[in-house]
């Protein structure tokens, strides 16, 4: 109103290191991670669904934990670690679950493919041999329009296997 930037639209430094690359951007202090992500860093696997944070498929891992990027801050990951889908190809964990996926069916349309890869790379490492239970209650939060879910439970369970060594 008086003619000075209001300090919530002037741009701010945000270095961050994102799919183990150190990266930095300018962007006003309203800026959301995914529009970090996507607008500044063009890495648009990470995908806005309902910006509420409901559906998942802005999901990223924020320092080892998932997070929905339409709801966190790009000031919030200031220094902070970032897995988006685009890193999933050079983890063990991420490239299991990304073939498991194509394997088993477990996309159709793909929109929400990436956030519930994210959700399932953090279960497996928390729970390498989940139950379908398990696996179930971790991608609960994220929806899907396409699939009935029971291909993406399937693959994430078979990725399991594959990591452990028990199945091809």
């Amino acid at each position: 109103m008086n003619g000075t930037p209001d300090r919530m639209t002037l741009p701010t430094e945000v270095s961050l290191t994102v799919n183990g690359q150190c990266m930095s951007a300018q962007v006003p202090a309203r800026t959301h991670l995914a529009d970090l992500l996507r607008a500044s860093l063009g890495l648009n696997g990470t995908r806005l669904g309902c910006e509420l944070g409901q559906c998942g498929a802005c999901t990223v891992s924020l320092n080892g934990q998932s997070v929905r990027s339409c709801l966190t801050l790009a000031v919030q990951a200031q220094g902070a670690s970032v897995l988006t889908i685009e890193g999933m190809a050079d983890d063990p964990i991420g490239r299991v679950l990304q073939d498991c996926f194509i394997e088993h069916h477990a996309m159709q349309c793909g929109y929400c493919t990436a956030g519930m890869i994210i959700s399932a790379h953090e279960l497996l490492q928390e729970h390498p041999m989940p139950t379908g239970e398990q696996v179930r209650e971790r991608l609960s939060g994220n929806y899907c329009r396409c699939t009935g879910y029971e291909a993406i439970v399937v693959a994430v369970l078979a990725a399991a296997k594959r990591l452990a060594g028990v199945w091809p």
